[in-house]
Parts: C-alpha cells; structure tokens; sequence
C-alpha cells in the first residue's frame, strides 16, 4: 500500500505573490513621473520627449514626495491595524500569517517603522485627520499587547480600554470648538472627522470572531489597494514640475509682449517656455529683456473651520514651516503686462 504525501503549497505561493509585489512596487513611482509627464505635455509626444530631455529627474521625484509624503504612514498604518487584528481573531497566528499576505505583514512589520509612520503623519496630516491617527495608533498599541502579552489580562485592559478610552476623550475635549464651528458652517464632513474616531478606538483592538475576520480586513484592504493608487495618481498629476515664469520679449518689430508659461530651460541660443495650453516657444536670448518668476497660484482655502487657531485643513509641518511673506504688490508681468 502506498502512502501519500500531502504538501502544503501555499507558503511557496505566498513567496510568489511578495515577489511580484516587490516586482511591482518600484515601478509604479515611475509609471507616476511618466504619466505626470504625458499630462503636462497635453498628450502630444514631441512635447513629452522634450520635458523628458531638459526636465531633472531630480526635480520630479523632489515634487512626488513633497505632495505625496502623507500617503507612506497611511498605507503603513493601515496594514498594521488591519493584519493586527486579523492576527488575534485567529486562534494560530503562525497558521494566519501563512494563509494570509496582510497578516503576514503586520507579524513582520518592526515597531520602529510603525513609530516613523506615526510621527511623519503627525507632520504631513491635515489637522483634520489627526483624530484618526489617533484612533490608529491607540488601535496599534492594543493590538500589539493582545500579540505578545495574552496572558497579562491587567496590562491588556489598559492598553486596550482605558488608553483608549481616555485619550478619545481628550482629544474630543481639544475639538469641540472645531465640531461646532464644523456643524455651525454646514461641514458636517469635517464635523464627523473629529468627532467619531476618536470613539472608535479600543473598538479596534478587540478580537473579530474568526468566521468574520478576513472578511471584516481583507475587503477593506482590497478596496484600499484599489482607492489608493487613483488618488495618489490624481493628486500627483496636479503637482507643478516646472517653475511658473513670466519672459518681457522684443524682437524689435512688435510691441513689447510677455510670455508667460512654465520655464523649460535656458541655453546658449533661446529660452524654453512651455505655455498653459502646451504649446512650447523658443525665444532668442537677443530678444528677451527680462525674466521672472510668478508664485505658484495660492490653493483655495477648502475650510474656514479652525480648531483652538489651527485650519483644519492645514498640517502642522505646513503650519510651523517658514513661507514666503505674500505682498499685495504682483510684478506686472506675471499678469502678462511688461514692465
């Protein structure tokens, strides 16, 4: 009689899918400048090429991690809360991590690039989203106590209640002028906000029973994989990679005229402009007379709502970081008229 052996093949096809995500990963910020490219160029090829040319790389990854610095700590977080508690609603954890990729990645996640995911939103997330970094952070530190410590049931109801609990609390306490300048201004988006996460959680550090464990993370996991390229491509796609310029030209039969536009490159013979609607003008250097830079177009304010003196919708790096002084006085030939 011969015996059979049962082999278990889903490490190996675990191994197999993080080696495709690895695969993956480095191309996708790539895949951004490339996009970001195509889209200023207004889908005109020679156009590309040209940016491609003359634009520093440098340049554009400088710009995709200043407008995309706040997605790191939240893909970061996100994962460790959702593999956290998929890993304690399991009865093995060992057993989760290999049937599972997201708890697989929480198990390995180190606590130091949990601690750096939390300070960099602390910095770069808008007031706004402050209470839910809280909720996740609370939500961390809990279930990290239920993974290593599932015997100290003292430790685990303060790490998992009490912390909580109290903190929700303060932290309501801090923003209650917010939520009710939010509900008085019809912001009710705002309103809620501030308002529910800090309630939500030691909801988060607690057990999901089991049956219901990979639906209740996986498919908020999946959805968030989906969601979140299209937003951080959306975003990026409106981050200026070029300098906003204003050229005073003349070739001396016209009248003095400005081209304005975004400023391509200088060289020996023209300087490069590229104009809003994506036509590109070389101009001799024998007709330009002057050149400036124009500021960049102020964001409009999306909220009024500020909490104890902090717009909620401003982060605290954009808050303590020194900016320039704006003056009412605008260089005229940023408005396209010469000097």
């Amino acid at each position: 009689m011969t015996s059979v052996e049962i082999v278990d093949r889903r490490p190996r096809l675990r191994r197999a899918q993080l080696n495709w995500l690895f695969t993956a990963l480095p191309a996708f910020p790539l895949v951004l400048l490339v996009l970001r490219l195509w889209y200023l160029s207004r889908q005109d090829l020679p156009t590309m090429l040209l940016l491609v040319q003359y634009i520093s790389p440098l340049g554009m990854i400088s710009a995709m991690i200043i407008t995309l610095i706040w997605a790191v700590p939240a893909v970061v977080l996100v994962l460790r809360t959702l593999g956290g508690i998929l890993l304690i609603s399991s009865p093995d954890q060992n057993e989760a991590a290999r049937r599972s990729l997201l708890a697989l990645t929480a198990l390995r996640m180190p606590d130091w690039v949990v601690v750096l995911a939390a300070g960099l939103a602390g910095f770069t997330w808008q007031m706004r989203m402050l209470p839910t970094l809280l909720m996740l952070v609370v939500a961390i530190l809990g279930l990290t106590a239920v993974q290593r410590f599932p015997g100290e049931r003292r430790m685990l109801l303060v790490t998992t209640l009490v912390i909580p609990i109290v903190l929700g609390l303060v932290v309501l306490l801090w923003v209650w002028p917010g939520i009710r300048a939010a509900l008085g201004a019809g912001e009710v988006g705002t309103a809620v906000l501030l308002f529910v996460p800090p309630l939500l959680g030691w909801l988060l550090t607690g057990p999901v029973p089991p049956r219901a464990a990979r639906v209740a993370t996986h498919w908020p996991a999946v959805a968030a994989t989906i969601v979140a390229p299209i937003v951080v491509g959306a975003v990026f796609l409106q981050a200026p990679v070029l300098p906003n310029s204003a050229v005073e030209v003349d070739d001396g039969t016209l009248p003095v005229r400005v081209v304005r536009g975004q400023m391509i490159t200088v060289d020996d013979t023209a300087t490069t402009v590229l104009q809003r609607g994506g036509e590109v003008v070389f101009l001799p250097n024998g007709w330009v007379r002057s050149k400036t830079l124009c500021p960049e177009p102020v964001r409009p304010v999306h909220s009024r709502i500020t909490v104890r003196g902090w717009a909620v919708d401003q982060s605290a790096l954009e808050w303590v970081a020194p900016t320039r002084p704006v003056t009412g006085d605008v260089d005229p030939r940023c408005l396209g008229r010469p000097l």
